[in-house]
């Protein structure tokens, strides 16, 4: 087995060879054929959050290095546990990577995203940057249906994050407008999955020229360029106020924008951790009556109702290009670097 790991946090990743391991119980090793490269990686790779103001949230203590990154991910069943169920060997799927204690009343309630002791892939237990991967049931397993594997293993994460995103958003956006501060790979993603789901105009926000071009392409109606001086002035123009925001960078300068840009009732959903505080006018949230909330992922039930749309042939596909496993290092480096547009997906 070759697993691309953090040997030391800040240093590139390093190639670690060694036994493929063998799924026990209700395990299930799964070969893997894809896996997406997510900003969080970069996050995880460095070893902290920006919170802002200097401070940082510190990683180290969740892993025991050397470790494996990577949580979009997608393969073959290749082998199973004793008592493991919910697959079988050769079938092609999707890992739902987001997986909690189980036992936790977020668990219980089919939150396992938000439980509070998690065993996310990629994140607190071996994730994809390899060949291999356990993963713990396979009740986390989704099929990739007829969808093409590099792009099925998007939806684990950019996909979800999106479609988590966009439910919160959706009373307010339907019928109306709806604004995507960033359009990265989880904010494509985010124009593509908010056409299936609601009939609403899209209106992406982005410093970045090829990515508007992306977003446009891809299905929005206007692009705006934050960094023009009347950018609030022509989504006023467009909106009347913005009744939904989905804030897919989740910077000090994008919330206090997307913040800006309410109407009376809106709500703006932070979901990017690029990093930064930010200082918002109290009156406001009375006065308007605006709501501001986080959105982490998305539920096992959330990823079953995102793949149906996929298999339904609703989305669209989110522009993906492949790289071998040994770019891993160089496309974290490029990601960081913003010049990724889409998602890019490693392949062993």
């Amino acid at each position: 087995m070759k697993s691309y790991c953090i040997t030391e946090y800040g240093g590139p990743l390093q190639l670690i060879e060694g036994e493929t391991p063998r799924p026990e119980g209700d395990e299930v090793l799964v070969e893997i054929a894809g896996c997406g490269v997510c900003h969080s990686d970069v996050h995880i790779r460095d070893g902290y959050f920006d919170l802002g103001g200097g401070n940082k949230a510190d990683l180290s203590w969740v892993h025991q290095l050397p470790f494996t990154l990577g949580h979009e991910i997608a393969g073959r069943v290749a082998a199973l546990g004793s008592s493991a169920s919910g697959s079988t060997v050769g079938e092609t799927v999707v890992v739902y990577p987001w997986i909690g204690c189980g036992e936790c009343g977020h668990c219980q309630s089919g939150e396992e995203q938000l439980c509070g002791k998690p065993r996310n892939l990629g994140i607190n237990l071996a994730g994809g940057y390899a060949s291999h991967v356990i993963v713990p049931h396979g009740r986390y397993l989704f099929s990739a249906g007829d969808t093409p594997v590099e792009l099925a293993a998007t939806y684990a994460c950019s996909g979800l994050t999106a479609f988590g995103a966009l439910k919160k958003l959706r009373p307010k956006a339907e019928g109306k407008s709806l604004v995507i501060i960033g359009a990265g790979g989880v904010g494509l993603a985010g124009v593509m999955i908010a056409q299936a789901m609601m009939d609403t105009e899209i209106i992406v926000v982005d410093i970045d020229a090829a990515k508007r071009d992306a977003a446009m392409a891809a299905g929005a109606a206007h692009a705006i360029d934050p960094a023009e001086k009347d950018a609030r002035k022509q989504l006023y123009k467009l909106t009347g106020g913005a009744a939904a925001v989905a804030d897919f960078v989740g910077s000090d300068k994008t919330v206090k924008f997307g913040f800006g840009a309410l109407a009376t009732g809106g709500e703006l959903v932070v979901v990017g951790l690029f990093g930064g505080a930010v200082d918002l006018s109290v009156p406001m949230f009375p006065l308007k009556s605006l709501t501001v909330m986080g959105s982490y992922v998305g539920s096992p039930d959330d990823f079953g109702e995102l793949m149906a749309l996929v298999a339904a042939g609703k989305v669209k596909p989110l522009p993906v290009a492949t790289r071998p496993l040994s770019e891993a290092e160089a496309t974290l480096s490029d990601l960081a670097e913003g010049n990724i547009v889409g998602r890019v997906v490693l392949t062993p």
